[in-house]
C-alpha cells in the first residue's frame, strides 16, 4: 500500500508506548463513537469503531497493496500478494451468505472500457503517490506529511472526475455481473478456484526462481507467510504477520457489510469532502448532473458525520495513529524531497480521477468488488497492475525508491 515501512516486522520487540498519546486517542475515539451513536444511530458509531480497527490493523500488519505489487514486480517477493489472495478468499466465503440471501448489497459494477482506463490510471497513481486510498489515510494517521499532499490531490482528482461524469457514459460496457449473481453458490467455488490457481502459480514461480539452500529447499525466512499467531503483547503493540492482517481485514469488511448493508469503501468520502468545500466556496451543485440528483445530492445536504464512508475514513486515521503511539513510533515525517512531493500530488490526482472512473479504488473495487465476486473487481486488478508497471518505471523520475 505504501513504500514507507510503517509497522514492519523489523520493529523493536520491546516497544515503548507513548502513553499520553494513547490515552488522548482512546478518549477521542470513545467520545466520537458514543457521540455518533447518540446523534445518529448505533450503526454510525459502530462503523466508526470498525474504521478505527481497520486503521490499527493496516498499521500493525503493514498490510500493503501498492507496495506488495511493487515488491512482486521489482524483487519477486510474493508474500504480500499471497496475503491478499488469502484475504480475498476468506472475504468471499464470509460475504456469500449475505449476498445469496440478499440481506446486503455487494460491490458490483459494470464491466467496460471506463473501468479499465480508470483502474490503469489508479495503478500509475498509487506508485507515484506511494500509497493507495486506505494507505494514504493510515500513513497520515501515523505521521507522514508527504501523504497529506497525496490526500489533497486525491480529493481534487476524485471531485474533478465527478464533474466530468457524463464524458464516458457512452463508452462500451457490460451490465454488472458477479459469479454469485449469475451462477449462485457454484459461482463462489469458481472464484475460489481462480484465487487458489493464482496462489499456486505464484508459489510455483517462486520455487523456480528463488535461490535454494544447500538442501535444495527454499529459504524459509524469505518465503514464509509468517502464519504463526502473534504473542499477546504483539496484538496490542504490533507488529502483526501479513497473514493475520489479511484475515482481520476480511473479518472487518464482513462486519461492515453486515452493519452498513454494503462493503467497505474509501474514495467516496474524498469526493464528498471536496464537494462540500467547493459548495462552501460558492460552487452550485445544480450545475452538474452527478451532484444535482439522487444519493450525491442527498449526501451534500447532510452533515458529513452522517456519511458512512466519511466516518470510517476518520476512524482509519485515528486507528492508525493509536497503533503508532502504542508502538512508540508516532512522529511527523518530512517529505523525502520536492520531487517526491510532486510525485505525491500527481499520483493523488491520478488515483482520485481513476477511482471515480473505475467505480472504486483498491478497497471499493478490488477488495470489496472481488469479495462480492464482481467481474469488475477482476477487471480492476488486471488493469491496475498494468498501470503499476508504468508507475514503477516513473518512480525514479521523482526520486522515489524502487
Amino acid at each position: 500500500m505504501v513504500s514507507l515501512q510503517l509497522g514492519s516486522p523489523e520493529r523493536s520487540s520491546q516497544p515503548r508506548p507513548q502513553r499520553r498519546g494513547v490515552m488522548l486517542l482512546l478518549s477521542v475515539m470513545v467520545a466520537l463513537s458514543l457521540g455518533l451513536a447518540s446523534f445518529y444511530t448505533w450503526r454510525q458509531g459502530s462503523l466508526f469503531a470498525i474504521g478505527c480497527l481497520f486503521g490499527l490493523t493496516l498499521y500493525h500488519s503493514s498490510f500493503g497493496f501498492a507496495s506488495s505489487y511493487r515488491k512482486l514486480i521489482v524483487s519477486g517477493q510474493i508474500q504480500g500478494v499471497l496475503a491478499q489472495l488469502l484475504m480475498l478468499a476468506l472475504a468471499s466465503l464470509l460475504f456469500a451468505p449475505f449476498l445469496l440471501t440478499r440481506s446486503a448489497q455487494g460491490a458490483v459494477a459494470p464491466v467496460g472500457l471506463q473501468g479499465a482506463v480508470g483502474a490503469f490510471l489508479f495503478g500509475v497513481g498509487m506508485q507515484l503517490g506511494s500509497g493507495c486510498a486506505c494507505g494514504t489515510l493510515y500513513t497520515i494517521g501515523a505521521g507522514s506529511s508527504m501523504m497529506l499532499f497525496t490526500l489533497i490531490s486525491f480529493c481534487l482528482g476524485s471531485f474533478w472526475a465527478s464533474l466530468l461524469d457524463g464524458w464516458w457514459s457512452g463508452w462500451p460496457r457490460l451490465q454488472p455481473h458477479s459469479f454469485l449473481g449469475d451462477w449462485g453458490l457454484p459461482g463462489l467455488w469458481v472464484q475460489l478456484l481462480l484465487l487458489a490457481g493464482i496462489a499456486w502459480a505464484l508459489w510455483q514461480w517462486k520455487r523456480q526462481t528463488a535461490p535454494t539452500t544447500e538442501t535444495g529447499s527454499l529459504p524459509e525466512a524469505e518465503f514464509s507467510l509468517e502464519a504463526s499467531l502473534p504473542r499477546w503483547q504483539q496484538w496490542i503493540y504490533g507488529p502483526w504477520p501479513l497473514v493475520v492482517g489479511g484475515v482481520v481485514l476480511a473479518i472487518l469488511n464482513t462486519l461492515t457489510l453486515w452493519i452498513a448493508g454494503r462493503p467497505w469503501g474509501v474514495t467516496w468520502g474524498f469526493t464528498l469532502w471536496t464537494a462540500k468545500l467547493a459548495q462552501a466556496l460558492g460552487w452550485d451543485p445544480r450545475s452538474t448532473t452527478f451532484w444535482s440528483q439522487g444519493f450525491p445530492a442527498e449526501a451534500l445536504q447532510q452533515n458529513v458525520f452522517a456519511d458512512i464512508t466519511s466516518v470510517m475514513n476518520l476512524g482509519i486515521i485515528l486507528g492508525s495513529a493509536l497503533a503508532a503511539t502504542l508502538a512508540g513510533r508516532m512522529g511527523v515525517r518530512k517529505p523525502p524531497s520536492r520531487l517526491g512531493v510532486i510525485g505525491a500530488l500527481l499520483g493523488g490526482i491520478l488515483m482520485g480521477f481513476g477511482a471515480r472512473m473505475a467505480f472504486g479504488c483498491n478497497v471499493g473495487a478490488y477488495f470489496s468488488g472481488i469479495a462480492s465476486t464482481s467481474w469488475h473487481g477482476w477487471l480492476w486488478i488486471g488493469f491496475a497492475l498494468l498501470g503499476t508497471l508504468l508507475g514503477i518505471r516513473l518512480r525514479p523520475w521523482f526520486r522515489l525508491p524502487g
